[in-house]
């Protein structure tokens, strides 16, 4: 994983290698449904509409979520972009950050699927964003993502690369 900063921007970047075919992990990752079980339960993750819904773009998604420090908040992303067993693209419409653009792509490789998601987003209060990033969001979403990538491997194994 990995962090990088472009002016008032923050650039995630993470990759999981899964070993299944692409069209079931395409079918596990396209799911919204599914964000539930790759979320720490901490979070209080919960899906308030569209998520029995195939993916489609202009899908409107809302969640309750406690990000930081337990505090409930409505988070409403919309599907921008899909392109089917390639990629898709959620964006924040209302939620805890300025700016937040997922991007998703997937891709099969030798023995599995390997999924990379980029990450751009931007914090409320540009001014003393920086101490919040790096005191709390960064670690948090550094745990955030492990946490999904261990989910990961616990519902469909680690890769190996040979």
């Amino acid at each position: 994983m990995k962090f990088e900063k472009q002016g008032q921007i923050y650039q995630l970047s993470a990759t999981i290698k899964i070993p299944v075919g692409l069209s079931e992990a395409w079918e596990f990752l396209s799911d919204p449904g599914n964000l539930k079980l790759i979320t720490p339960d901490y979070m209080g993750f919960e899906i308030m509409s569209s998520a029995d819904d195939k993916m489609y773009p202009g899908q409107i998604i809302s969640y309750k979520v406690s990000p930081l420090l337990g505090i409930k908040m409505n988070w409403v992303t919309e599907i921008t972009y899909v392109q089917n067993q390639e990629y898709f693209v959620d964006e924040q419409r209302i939620g805890p950050y300025a700016m937040w653009h997922h991007k998703h792509f997937i891709k099969e490789i030798k023995n599995g699927t390997e999924m990379v998601d980029i990450v751009h987003y931007q914090l409320p209060f540009s001014f003393i964003s920086n101490i919040f990033h790096n005191t709390m969001v960064k670690p948090k979403l550094k745990e955030i993502f492990e946490y999904r990538t261990n989910k990961l491997y616990d519902l469909f194994g680690a890769y190996n690369e040979q």
